[in-house]
């Protein structure tokens, strides 16, 4: 068992400031709970203290059921894997002998270590074509996954991760975040997770512990409760008035109606007829989606100009088995308001209106509150 629990901790430091104030907390074993909340509220330092480097002033942290400060510190780091902003790799180190030093150091012989992180590299989706090469040598996403591999080399049962994506570019960051759920779905360790982004922690968490400031615990919760009741002032401010949109995230979109939609190979925009306010989806060989044109881009494309000058931004697509916030956003980023559905493959399966997205959520508020009122109901008074 990797769970942790947190009694009556408290971390004051010797200028009188608290960092953290009597948090009680249960993690649960094999949960991906994400500790959130603005800087200086204490999620870092409540994090740091499950694998003492951060020594708290009063309390209990158990982890497995055993009290952490009768566990020598050493030894307990080492059953922990930890991540953190920029990867913090050893620069003199190759890739191959980063993700090793674990091993390494429990005794495994080099030998030994250096193949066992070739298997993480690739579980981790790093190339084996990276093992000789340095850190200063990698891209900033390459360095974060080397990080993340270098964590999971000794296969510890508990990860943190102390802001890991938060110094990439949003494209790589995505990229990083679906990886993270896919190794949790695959490898079920009990994973503490800090961030500032309250959208990074609906998605990655199963269970979100907001922090507010002089390191109160706020809300303790699943997301799509932090979303919906707000426990605190606090909560629901920190959350952002637009919690509604992220609480869609939560909620299935396999009812909303695919319709036909309009599209043109490259080759055919320039014989195409369109009225004012028309639009076309224009797709490739594959029938993968490559922007919008209307009438504008037609007579430019007619008056010699290139297709690619020509085409509208496509918006965000809506992927197979995506959420209501997947699909609203799609239709609302897209310059025709209509938004794109895709099969695995990114071939165009059809359009998605905002209006059958809304009316989907109707219909799924309208038999929850069924569902509350018949429960209310039938309940022993």
């Amino acid at each position: 068992m990797s769970d942790i629990e947190f009694t009556g901790v408290s971390k004051t430091y010797p200028d009188g400031t608290t960092a953290v104030h009597d948090l009680s907390l249960r993690i649960e074993s094999g949960s991906f709970t994400v500790f959130v909340g603005p800087s200086g509220c204490g999620k870092t330092t409540s994090m740091r203290m499950i694998n003492r480097m951060i020594s708290p002033s009063v309390g209990t942290i158990t982890v497995g059921g055993q009290d952490i400060s009768r566990v020598d510190p050493v030894k307990l780091r080492l059953g922990i894997g930890y991540v953190i902003q920029s990867a913090g790799l050893l620069p003199h180190r190759t890739v191959i002998d980063n993700v090793a030093t674990v091993p390494v150091l429990r005794g495994q012989s080099r030998r030994a270590a250096r193949q066992a992180a070739l298997e993480v590299m690739d579980r981790v989706g790093l190339d084996r074509g990276l093992a000789q090469r340095y850190p200063a040598q990698l891209s900033g996403g390459q360095q974060q996954r080397v990080g993340v591999a270098r964590a999971l080399a000794d296969d510890p049962p508990i990860l943190l991760m102390d802001e890991p994506f938060s110094a990439v570019d949003p494209v790589v960051r995505t990229e990083l975040q679906n990886e993270m759920l896919r190794l949790q779905a695959e490898l079920h360790k009990t994973i503490v997770f800090v961030t500032h982004d309250i959208d990074e922690a609906i998605k990655l968490g199963d269970h979100i512990a907001v922090f507010g400031p002089g390191g109160h615990l706020q809300q303790h919760d699943v997301p799509r409760t932090v979303l919906a009741q707000p426990a605190t002032d606090f909560v629901a401010g920190f959350v952002g008035r637009d919690r509604g949109y992220r609480e869609l995230s939560f909620r299935p979109a396999d009812a909303v109606p695919l319709h036909d939609l309009p599209t043109v190979a490259p080759d055919q925009v320039a014989s195409i007829r369109l009225d004012k306010g028309e639009w076309r989806l224009v797709i490739d060989a594959a029938k993968k989606p490559m922007g919008w044109i209307d009438t504008t881009g037609v007579e430019a494309v007619r008056a010699g100009h290139s297709l690619a000058d020509c085409m509208a931004a496509g918006g965000s697509l809506f992927p197979p088995g995506g959420d209501l916030r997947q699909a609203l956003d799609a239709t609302i980023s897209s310059p025709a308001e209509i938004g794109v559905a895709v099969d695995d493959s990114g071939g165009v399966l059809g359009a998605i209106y905002a209006r059958d997205v809304l009316e989907q959520l109707h219909r799924q508020r309208t038999d929850e509150d069924a569902e509350r009122n018949r429960t209310f109901f039938e309940e022993p008074r």
